[in-house]
């Protein structure tokens, strides 16, 4: 059964090293744990990020190719704000990413060069809650992530990682979702959202072509309602919310 949605959330393990994040686009992470990744980086934990493609689609007015270069771009400098230093891109193509043994075969891989405790995405459901729909890149990525933490570390799923020199790894506890509507745990915002704001500013550009506001005030905007919102659940504390998932 679900959660009642008032029940308390609680703090996210802390007794872990190395974490990868997976996700689809260039800002995902911005828009979803930014502050929470500051927060760990800042306690010396290591995190890596790996999208799926380089939100070469997400601009109408850019060509794809173009699009493509100044997000990636924007990307590794969103990244740096928040103290993580490898970014890594895995080809998809941006807007028709399919779920299916490709994808997962990737991000196992991932999974076995980056060897992470944690594994964090974004919300795979059909929905971010209601009747606000998702987007088909995230549902593909979140899922496969989630299947891939298993598959990364048996040794005959996908046999020809090991070939490769990518030895199973069956060390990820936890997988992590941000964005879901059914949080169970939560990270406290406050220390590292100044940096989460700095963080999604790098996606200028994106941002510039998505509303007429500043990109400043929307950004802060976002992220402080985002995190206000979990604070009733999280003893009255601004917070980053995931549901976990244990292995």
């Amino acid at each position: 059964m679900t959660e009642p949605t008032s029940s308390p959330l609680e703090p996210m393990p802390g007794d872990w090293q190395r974490g990868l994040a997976v996700v689809a686009h260039p800002d995902d992470l911005e828009y979803g744990c930014a502050a929470a990744i500051a927060a760990w980086t800042d306690g010396g934990r290591e995190v890596a990020y790996v999208l799926a493609t380089r939100g070469e689609a997400g601009i109408g007015t850019l060509e794809p190719d173009r699009c493509g270069r100044l997000r990636e771009r924007e990307q590794r400098a969103s990244a740096a704000v928040v103290g993580v230093t490898t970014v890594e891109f895995l080809g998809h193509r941006d807007g028709v990413v399919e779920y299916g043994p490709a994808l997962r075969r990737d991000i196992a891989a991932a999974i076995r060069r980056h060897r992470p405790e944690l594994v964090i995405t974004l919300n795979h459901r059909d929905t971010w809650g209601g009747v606000a729909w998702n987007t088909p890149d995230h549902v593909a990525v979140g899922r496969a992530t989630l299947d891939a933490a298993g598959d990364a570390g048996n040794r005959w799923i996908f046999p020809e990682l090991t070939g490769q020199g990518l030895e199973p790894w069956d060390g990820v506890r936890w997988v992590a979702v941000a964005g879901s509507s059914t949080p169970t745990h939560a990270v406290p915002a406050a220390p590292g959202l100044e940096r989460a704001v700095r963080s999604l500013l790098q996606h200028r550009a994106y941002i510039e072509a998505l509303t007429d506001e500043d990109p400043e005030q929307y950004a802060r905007a976002f992220l402080t309602a985002n995190a206000g919102a979990a604070a009733a659940r999280f003893g009255g504390e601004p917070a980053v919310t995931f549901e976990l998932f244990g292995r």
